[in-house]
């Protein structure tokens, strides 16, 4: 995924000075000439048919295998041979140390080396059916294709970074290969990238979760250790985002709790993918991880603010059922005040841009928001039905009585709504301070304005009913602070009482 599948053929270069040349290209293109090659083999038959290679005998065929790491053709002759070197000249008589030093010195400039074997003679019976490498082959020639590194690869890599994201490159590739493109990429930023060959991990998912912590990229690993890498990630408690295009990456990705397809991966991968990236560029993933943080962080602020309604409509109805006193303000008192301090505020601060890093916990939070407001706003109401009465010398059982004093609630629950609105919009600077001003500002006018007035079933107060109103705003208010700062006090004792733990 670092590169952009752009593959060239480099050279081929033969280990025998007397081998013949022509024959090696012809066995390679054939050899790539599959039903449906790969990048490699893609880029091979473009480089050698500029250089005037067509196909040729191919009497049998053992296509490639991301497990065998080989693929192979028998041309009525010979049976050669290409895939990766440390794994074929593994199953073949001989030493070859010296070939695999070249090969190493080769990928350490991030080329991908393959090599090709020959092995004189006819193909086995079961030459396809189990298909195996003969022992007796001999490496004939080295192939060096080197692969364009994606131009957005590093920044958005460094941004990851920045974010606190570790990331790993896990590759069927040769280790060497992959942890050069890692270098050029700064996969680690100034530190040196470790890499590793995949066929030394341990089997035991506990014992790889161990490796996984001190290496950054993985070479030759094969489809099914891909998703135990992200088994093992999990197993140490990580979240874990996977990208990839091949159909090898399919397991790994329906395992990662967040799959990421290229737009030109296989169908079965894009099919399994929760993400694809139509046009393929990897710049998109911040603009993906950012658009993902902004709709949980505001998603939050949102439930937050439904939840203190839900919490304070609740207790007021408890209340009332068990006090047996009038309910304190009317629908349409709720419809005006919801409408400005829950309903648009919601609107905008859901679409409001976010970034900030998601923490799990969303529940916890909303619900340590939302009691104490809910509470702080159910006993003001409440306390303020009991008390004006009283104060004003009002029969609650007169209709006049009756609706002066939930005029004067819904003014002590609209203050409170501005108050639980500037909580959930923090920090109040810029835009969002003037959104919650705005929002007192056009409460306040709408009182102003007869229609409205009439409508909403509101008044202005004046005189002792004026003061009655500011006394009762400023316990409503105290209460609203002691609550909220109760909470606070309650949750960080309990932090701190975490963190001696510990």
């Amino acid at each position: 995924t670092i590169t952009d599948g752009g593959i060239m053929l480099n050279r081929v270069e033969a280990l025998d000075a007397e081998a013949d040349m022509r024959s090696i290209k012809q066995a390679l293109f054939d050899l790539s000439n599959e039903g449906q090659p790969n990048g490699t083999g893609q880029a091979v038959l473009a480089g050698l048919d500029e250089q005037g290679f067509s196909a040729g005998r191919v009497d049998a065929r053992v296509p490639f295998s991301s497990a065998r790491k080989w693929s192979s053709i028998f041309d009525g002759s010979a049976v050669w041979t290409m895939g990766a070197p440390e794994v074929m000249v593994s199953q073949m008589d001989g030493d070859y140390a010296d070939i695999l030093r070249k090969v190493d010195e080769y990928a350490k400039d991030g080329n991908r080396v393959l090599l090709i074997a020959r092995h004189g003679g006819a193909a086995p019976a079961d030459y396809e059916s189990e298909p195996s490498l003969d022992r007796s082959s001999r490496p004939v020639a080295l192939v060096l294709c080197s692969e364009h590194i994606r131009s957005d690869a590093e920044s958005t890599l460094r941004w990851f970074r920045e974010q606190g994201v570790r990331c790993r490159i896990i590759s069927g590739d040769n280790p060497v290969t992959v942890g050069a493109i890692a270098r050029k990429v700064r996969l680690t930023g100034d530190r040196e990238p470790r890499f590793m060959d995949a066929r030394e991990l341990p089997e035991d998912i506990n014992e790889l979760a161990e490796v996984l912590d001190n290496v950054d990229v993985l070479g030759r690993v094969l489809p099914n250790q891909k998703k135990a890498v992200v088994q093992a990630l999990h197993r140490n408690g990580h979240v874990v985002a996977m990208t990839g295009d091949g159909v090898n990456d399919a397991l790994a990705l329906k395992e990662a709790d967040l799959g990421i397809a290229m737009g030109n991966a296989a169908p079965a991968t894009k099919a399994i993918a929760q993400v694809v990236l139509v046009d393929s560029k990897f710049s998109h993933l911040p603009d993906v991880v950012a658009r993902g943080r902004q709709v949980m962080a505001n998603m939050e602020r949102v439930a937050s603010l439904f939840l203190v309604k839900t919490v304070y409509s609740a207790l007021i109805s408890l209340g009332v059922v068990l006090t047996q006193i009038p309910f304190p303000y009317l629908p349409r008192h709720i419809t005006y005040i919801g409408g400005l301090t829950i309903g648009v505020p919601a609107f905008i601060l859901a679409l409001a841009p976010n970034t900030r890093r998601y923490i799990p916990g969303f529940l916890k939070r909303v619900v340590r928001f939302a009691l104490p407001g809910g509470i702080a706003v159910a006993l003001s109401i409440l306390l303020s039905t009991w008390l004006l009465p009283g104060i004003m010398h009002w029969d609650v059982s007169n209709a006049a009585d009756l609706a002066q004093l939930r005029a004067l609630n819904a003014i002590v629950l609209f203050v409170l709504g501005i108050l639980v609105l500037a909580r959930v919009a923090r920090p109040l600077v810029g835009w969002r301070g003037l959104m919650v001003l705005a929002f007192a500002a056009i409460g306040a006018l709408g009182v102003a304005i007869p229609f409205v007035r009439r409508f909403f079933a509101l008044i202005v107060p004046r005189g002792s009913t004026l003061m009655a109103t500011l006394i009762m705003i400023a316990v409503a208010v105290a209460i609203f602070l002691v609550c909220v700062g109760t909470a606070r006090v309650l949750s960080m004792r309990k932090q701190a009482g975490k963190t001696e733990k510990i």
